[in-house]
């Protein structure tokens, strides 16, 4: 057993703080820890000891400069956030009921089970989105969830607020009930400015709906991106699966497959392995316990090597590119990436003719990340002499034949370096996004990777908290203090 790097966690029986290390042993990364009182705790941590020396080679941390909560001092119980955290939120979650017309075995919110009604007012909501922009940098991406966020009667008017308050992306977290039986729901949704719809989606087979999901949800969602693609281009879907080993880790390339097919409105794939933070055994967790490099090895097993799990980078590679718009455009604050490189991992993949073709094949991305950093200029006849000096480190030989379809369209973005043009780019209808991001429980908490999480709760006592330290110290408390326990009325 090799000692990688010390940290702290917390115990899973009583939540204290304890300390930890991360260690390699047999090619496989694990967290070990000790309580005093409930003994020693083992979790694997990385599945594939390759993929993680990989990913680490992309942890930078750049100069941080993020407004904190001055009088917190107890990381993780007491948040806001405190002086230690590292990135600034990227991406909001908003959660505005813990109300839910499913009944899901598995359910890290545990949504629907409590004996109280969280349904934040349409005024607290709106106190908690300015929170967000009052923010340093201000939050400008919003995810609207729940519980299930379309059964609230003003779900309309809360979209609309958010882009009066000035979000450039708003996107909602649903199961698809409401929008597979109401087709003029979906209707309503692209005719609201939402940017994306992320779709609970567990696989292509009624069987992991069943045991996730507690009945065959399949049919629902199916026609619930039937009811979006016939709505209008916009909002596009993202498909969100749950993955649980011996559930349906079996099916991620055939998600990706199913994805692929239904380009012109699915836009993307994050995929979730599961954690504990809501209804699932401690037995049951540890057997099925599944990560970031699981599920990029599996995919390039499934799809017989069409995608590789070498074609997928930690999410921190792209700030060179955000760092290159911030030059760009001085008069707009952008998020600070400090993530952690553990935290999750990406790919574009492009389809041609039915094949996917992952942006890595076609372009070098590790040198293209090392040209943007190197950028100091604006001019594009610049940036083309720079692109041409480094040609044959840029681009893959064996892929030349497809360069001409995106090369333009990194040019725009490295040119302009706009939102919009990074929007279009990610939009296109020939261009699949393929994510995965695995959210930590007491198990395998590490506050290393939680002071740099970049994905943020908003509650209503107006603290902004990590997410992963959202789900296993705050939710039940927040939700309480902030309950209605009368039928509330704004929920359909």
């Amino acid at each position: 057993m090799k000692i990688i790097k010390e940290t702290t966690s917390i115990c899973p029986t009583c939540l204290k703080n304890i300390s930890a290390k991360i260690v390699e042993e047999n090619g496989k990364i694990y967290l070990t820890k000790k309580c005093d009182i409930h003994g020693e705790f083992k979790d694997i941590y990385y599945s594939d000891e390759k993929c993680y020396s990989k990913f680490m080679k992309y942890d930078s941390l750049k100069n941080k400069n993020i407004n904190f909560n001055e009088s917190i001092k107890n990381c993780p119980k007491s948040c806001g956030i405190c002086e230690n955290h590292k990135s600034s939120t990227v991406l909001a979650n908003l959660e505005i009921t813990n109300k839910c017309n499913y009944k899901c075995p598995v359910c890290f919110a545990n949504s629907d089970v409590a004996n109280y009604n969280y349904h934040p007012s349409i005024e607290k909501i709106s106190e908690m989105m300015d929170t967000l922009r009052n923010q340093n940098p201000p939050n400008d991406a919003i995810q609207l969830s729940g519980g299930e966020p379309t059964i609230r009667k003003d779900f309309f008017e809360i979209i609309k607020m958010a882009r009066s308050k000035g979000f450039i992306q708003v996107q909602v977290a649903t199961n698809g009930k409401i929008i597979a039986d109401d087709p003029n729901f979906a209707i309503k949704l692209a005719n609201a400015d939402i940017d994306t719809i992320y779709l609970q989606f567990d696989g292509v087979t009624p069987e992991p709906f069943i045991e996730v999901r507690g009945f065959n949800a399949l049919p629902q969602k199916i026609k619930a991106i039937e009811n979006m693609r016939k709505a209008g281009k916009r909002p596009h879907v993202v498909l969100v699966p749950t993955i649980i080993k011996g559930v349906n880790d079996h099916q991620i390339g055939d998600i990706i497959r199913f994805a692929a097919e239904n380009i012109d409105i699915i836009r993307g794939v994050n995929f979730q392995p599961i954690s504990y933070t809501g209804r699932i055994s401690n037995q049951e967790l540890m057997n099925r316990r599944i990560t970031v490099p699981d599920i990029l090895n599996l995919a390039q097993k499934q799809l017989k090597g069409e995608i590789l799990a070498k074609d997928f980078f930690p999410v921190s590679a792209a700030s060179p590119v955000l760092e290159y718009i911030q030059l760009l455009n001085k008069n707009i604050q952008l998020p600070i990436l400090n993530t952690h490189p553990a935290c999750g991992a990406w790919s574009f993949v492009y389809k041609f003719d039915n094949i996917l073709i992952p942006l890595d094949r076609i372009i070098n991305l590790k040198n293209l990340f090392k040209l943007v950093s190197s950028l100091k200029t604006t001019k594009i006849s610049e940036i083309v002499l720079k692109i041409i000096y480094r040609f044959y480190g840029l681009f893959r030989f064996s892929s030349l034949k497809y360069l001409h379809k995106i090369i333009f369209q990194i040019l725009r973005v490295l040119r302009h370096g706009s939102m919009d043009s990074i929007s279009n780019f990610s939009n296109n209808q020939h261009i699949l996004f393929i994510g995965t991001m695995h959210f930590m429980d007491p198990y395998n908490l590490d506050f290393e990777r939680l002071e740099r999480c970049c994905i943020h709760n908003v509650a209503p006592d107006g603290s902004v908290i990590p997410f992963c330290a959202y789900n296993i110290f705050y939710r039940e408390k927040l939700e309480k203090e902030y309950s209605n326990l009368q039928k509330h009325t704004n929920i359909e």
